[in-house]
């Protein structure tokens, strides 16, 4: 059977392009023969309006605030799986039996613990050092240890590459936070449930014992799953491009977690809660309203918006839930910053200014306010964004490796500097 075609006019000339449907969302006009047919290439900066792969793992209808995981919406997984479980998911499509979590837990905790000589690798690092400048650096290094799982045309070697990529986040991570406070390492403890275990390695210290709250675990567990993936983001497009050319996984990853670093993607939760700060409390929400809605004034409201949900972000109203939970079992009943943000909320679900630009509050606006709670500096926050987001990275990783149309990226461009011109030698030149 034929596929549906879209008519493209190039200079009064009718083209005919392929349409490909999709399971749900818009269908998408193949143009990989455009610049043989009409010597032309489409122009589209940041990719807005084309679908650079073909993709099973995460859907998003930004319109109508929905978030899919292999199918199964955001907010059951949320509500009734864990990380883990979530990870399982996006590895292999679907959830696991009882048998297979357990393996796949077993898998993942066989691997928690990192080669011994990455302590050393650490002390070259300044104790003031990003935690996420220490991220991109020590995730890259970990091909330089493990080189039984580079060989990206070995699907057993992929496979071990994604559990040891999954399991050992944590950990570097963990490592980081505790290298910039000058504290100990903390290695990891195989007894205890993914999420407990992070904690753990972030705050026990060798002089005391260290119990994980069983609240907070949860609501970082919930946490992690909302952050998990997030269908072809600036990073996961990253680890892609980055994975087309043959590069091994951890560079692949290293390459993501360098691009999650900027403010404008893995930072906004950090952008948020200065924000909150700088407003301070609830009585002054309405003046910072004011200077958002200023056109002159250079005050931007972080926390707002998504470039993808013109809805209530999905993901907003379960961290919504669980910033409460969290405050409640540390007993933070009046939390300034908490004020200021339902204050804000409240405003912007009522004001027409932000009900006609569709400016919902998004996942960034109530995580930060739960870390910090948590007892994570604002430097850990996108450290903790990456530690999540890496089983998207993989799983995205993995399903380009096996795609049989896969190419390496070449994004074309317009260009518009000088045409072709002679060299003149220095004395020449006037």
């Amino acid at each position: 059977m034929s596929l549906p075609t879209s008519t493209l006019t190039v200079n009064d000339r009718a083209i005919e392009m392929p349409t490909k449907t999709g399971t749900i969302g818009p269908s998408v006009i193949d143009i990989s023969k455009l610049y043989a047919q009409t010597g032309q290439f489409t122009y589209d900066p940041g990719f807005t309006s084309t679908a650079s792969c073909e993709s099973k793992i995460t859907y998003i209808d930004g319109d109508e605030g929905v978030l899919l995981y292999r199918g199964y919406p955001i907010e059951q997984l949320a509500e009734h799986g864990d990380f883990l479980e979530t990870c399982y998911l996006l590895l292999y499509g679907e959830l696991p039996t009882a048998a297979q979590k357990a393996d796949f837990d077993y898998r993942v905790t066989r691997h928690t613990m990192v080669h011994d000589q990455m302590n050393r690798f650490f002390q070259g690092f300044r104790r003031d050092a990003h935690p996420m400048a220490v991220m991109v650096a020590s995730v890259g290094a970990l091909s330089a240890f493990y080189h039984d799982s580079t060989d990206i045309t070995d699907e057993k070697q992929r496979m071990v590459a994604s559990m040891r990529m999954i399991a050992k986040m944590p950990t570097l991570a963990a490592m980081a936070y505790k290298y910039t406070i000058g504290q100990p390492f903390v290695y990891p403890k195989n007894d205890l449930d993914y999420t407990s275990n992070f904690l753990r390695m972030c705050f026990a210290v060798p002089c005391e014992e260290y119990q994980p709250n069983p609240v907070l675990s949860r609501a970082l567990d919930r946490i992690f799953i909302l952050h998990a993936d997030h269908e072809q983001n600036a990073s996961t497009s990253t680890v892609r491009l980055a994975g087309s050319s043959g590069a091994n996984p951890f560079a692949c990853i290293a390459a993501g977690i360098a691009c999650l670093w900027g403010p404008a993607h893995g930072g906004a939760n950090e952008a948020a809660l200065k924000m909150l700060a700088e407003i301070g409390t609830p009585e002054r929400v309405g003046e910072y309203v004011a200077k958002a809605k200023d056109k002159n004034d250079p005050f931007r409201l972080m926390g707002f918006g998504h470039r993808v949900y013109k809805n209530y972000d999905p993901r907003a109203r379960i961290m919504q839930k669980t910033t409460h939970e969290v405050l409640s079992e540390l007993g933070i009943k009046d939390d300034p910053l908490l004020d200021v943000a339902m204050e804000l909320e409240q405003i912007a679900l009522k004001d027409e200014y932000f009900i006609e630009k569709k400016l919902y509050p998004n996942i960034d606006f109530y995580s930060g306010i739960t870390l910090k709670a948590m007892g994570f500096p604002t430097s850990m926050f996108t450290v903790l964004f990456a530690l999540a987001r890496t089983v998207g990275w993989i799983s995205q990783w993995a399903e380009m490796i096996e795609d049989p149309s896969q190419k390496i990226g070449r994004p074309r461009q317009l260009y518009t500097g000088a045409p072709k011109r002679d060299y003149v030698t220095v004395a020449q030149r006037g």
